[in-house]
């Protein structure tokens, strides 16, 4: 039985539960060596009712495959993969801090919305991973981009020292693999999908982006874009993509960052930014132009008071 104290693969112990998924469980574990070194490590285990399904390892297996070929600061790094007594494990960098959505419920539960400078900078650290996964090239030097297909609020990590890294990528298929399951499939949390994934278009740099907008926008306003009371009302939600104005509910936010979540959030994929980088060179020019500071420092200080709050509240 798996515990806290459980030793996998022979140096992984694990801690404790972090968070669950429909997939996988993951643990805060310490990874032990020789002459006693130690670090803490993520361990993403497959749960044990899914541990059978060819189709959940397949898309492990891929998580892990994909995320490992992606080296950059702001997405979320994995060590190693392995398998202990028939279950397969995902071992990655550990960011102590919290998910953007957790950080954000925080904040709403509290009556409070995040200043705009503080989203934006948010923003661009998330976009920094989006062109790296977007721009990966092979080994052989050819363009071979990865495609999140997840970009949510629980994905999003908010360390200590105000880094943000994006995380799982079980969902991405980078354009050198076939499709791993039925076509018409629609993966992806539902109510931050890009509207022609629910027509079955293919995923792409823009429906990532999209993603983000719908991000963006609920951290402005405090709620859900998309939402119904069942699945079936929330995917007739995303397919209309009809987003109200955040001028009325956020008056303090310049019209120009409001224009940039508008521009993410167009419902035809051609009336969006081209590319997350694009969509940096211009967040970052508003940004310098502002002469608003949203780096790091301001991060970190926002989720320390955050976690405090959370603390308080118990």
């Amino acid at each position: 039985m798996i515990r806290p104290g459980t030793l996998l693969g022979g140096k992984y112990e694990l801690v404790s539960i972090a968070g669950t998924g429909g997939m996988a469980t993951v643990w805060r574990a310490l990874q032990r060596g020789p002459a006693g070194f130690e670090r803490t490590v993520g361990l993403k285990l497959m749960r044990e009712d899914t541990a059978s399904s060819q189709e959940y390892l397949r898309m492990f297996v891929e998580e892990a495959r994909v995320a490992s070929q992606l080296s950059h600061p702001n997405i979320v790094q994995i060590y190693d993969f392995g398998s202990d007594d028939g279950r397969y494990f995902l071992v990655m960098e550990w960011v102590e801090g919290l998910t953007l959505a957790d950080y954000l419920h925080t904040m709403h539960d509290r009556g409070v919305l995040p200043p705009w400078p503080l989203t934006a900078g948010i923003a661009l650290e998330v976009l920094g991973a989006l062109a790296a996964a977007h721009e990966r090239v092979d080994e052989a030097g050819v363009a071979a981009p990865v495609f999140h297909r997840d970009v949510t609020p629980q994905n999003m990590l908010i360390g200590r020292g105000g880094k943000v890294k994006l995380a799982d990528f079980g969902l991405a298929r980078a354009t050198d693999r076939a499709r791993m399951t039925d076509p018409y499939t629609v993966k992806g949390k539902l109510a931050y999908l890009a509207p022609e994934l629910t027509r079955g278009m293919p995923a792409s740099a823009r429906t990532d982006l999209f993603s983000l907008g719908i991000v963006l926008w609920q951290a402005l306003a405090g709620r859900r874009l998309f939402h119904g009371k069942d699945d079936i009302e929330t995917f007739v939600a995303v397919s209309r993509a009809e987003v109200p104005p955040l001028s009325e509910t956020r008056p303090d936010v310049p019209a120009e960052f409001l224009s940039i979540v508008e521009r993410a959030l167009a419902t035809d994929p051609s009336d969006r930014f081209e590319s997350a980088q694009q969509m940096s060179r211009v967040l970052a020019k508003l940004i310098r132009t502002s002469e608003v500071s949203c780096d790091a420092r301001v991060i970190a200080e926002s989720l320390q008071a955050v976690v405090a709050a959370r603390e308080e509240d118990g």
